[in-house]
């Protein structure tokens, strides 16, 4: 027998959850050579659906064209809504910030390092702040001004990006720019956004400013899929940090500002491993 690369494909799937799944996939599975590495699955009862995230090394040479086409019957026979993707492939990623750049440095960083199973593509602002530190990570920078009428003629520009450099996912490291309801139908579960998680108790300028004349006791951050309805998309990930009384509304944002990197980087991360998946209004997160 000749030698060849061993080649891993996740499989992730979602289906009316009835008797034989495993079994079918497993079988599947085996029959085409493939070697289950690690395998996840959740039923829900709530709304009847069943999710399964599975790990596979293919122990004979088989192109993923092949893997898509043999299994169709498998996931047409259960109404399985289905994706299979190669392992190993770095998703690429298109980043947009505004005027705060700490989750834009900390995404670049984690992916310069290899923490991120990440390529990124470009990054995109409404402003020119980020221009110097893209250019230090040898990352393609493309200033797209937005104003209330110009932002068809901004959104077809990212979009025009987005296709050019083969985007799979858009991350809105703090972009302050409201994504219109077509841009979200163009990119469905392809955009995650991350916000501070006082929203709706502190809405407008200096939330955390607010939150300290309260004396809340958690700060925290939320990043979710961007749907149409504004913040308020599948939630990906979450993370809070206790907080005293003493603390200053300067170290409020000090502190906002790292958690809002942790929960994003790792809604990212998983992403792009292909952990998360949608159920309704919410998500099966296989970490």
């Amino acid at each position: 027998m000749t030698d060849h690369p061993t080649e891993r494909y996740v499989l992730t799937l979602s289906c009316p959850d009835k008797p034989g799944i495993v079994h079918a996939v497993s079988s599947y599975l085996f029959m085409t050579g493939g070697n289950i590495e690690d395998s996840q699955q959740f039923g829900d009862r709530d709304t009847g659906l069943f999710f399964m995230r599975v790990l596979f090394a293919a122990t004979e040479p088989v192109t993923l064209e092949k893997l898509r086409a043999t299994f169709a019957a498998v996931g047409d026979s259960f109404q399985m809504d289905w994706q299979l993707h190669p392992a190993d492939r770095k998703t690429r990623v298109l980043l947009m910030v505004s005027k705060f750049g700490h989750c834009l440095n900390d995404l670049l960083f984690r992916t310069r390092i290899g923490a991120l199973p990440v390529e990124v593509a470009a990054v995109v602002s409404n402003h020119t702040d980020f221009a110097e530190l893209s250019a230090s990570y040898g990352i393609p920078f493309h200033h797209i001004p937005v104003t209330a009428d110009t932002k068809p003629e901004a959104e077809a520009r990212l979009l025009r990006i987005v296709e050019d450099e083969e985007v799979e996912l858009v991350v809105l490291a703090r972009y302050m720019q409201v994504i219109s309801d077509d841009l979200c139908k163009r990119l469905p579960g392809r955009i995650i956004n991350i916000h501070h998680s006082f929203l709706p108790s502190f809405k407008g300028a200096r939330p955390y400013h607010q939150a300290h004349a309260r004396g809340v006791k958690l700060i925290g951050a939320t990043a979710h899929y961007v749907t149409a309805e504004l913040d308020e998309g599948p939630i990906i990930e979450q993370e809070v940090e206790r907080v005293g009384h003493d603390v200053t509304p300067q170290q409020l944002v000090a502190i906002g500002r790292d958690v809002e990197c942790q929960a994003l980087a790792r809604a990212v991360k998983w992403h792009s491993e292909h952990r998360v998946l949608l159920n309704g209004s919410r998500t099966v997160v296989f970490s």
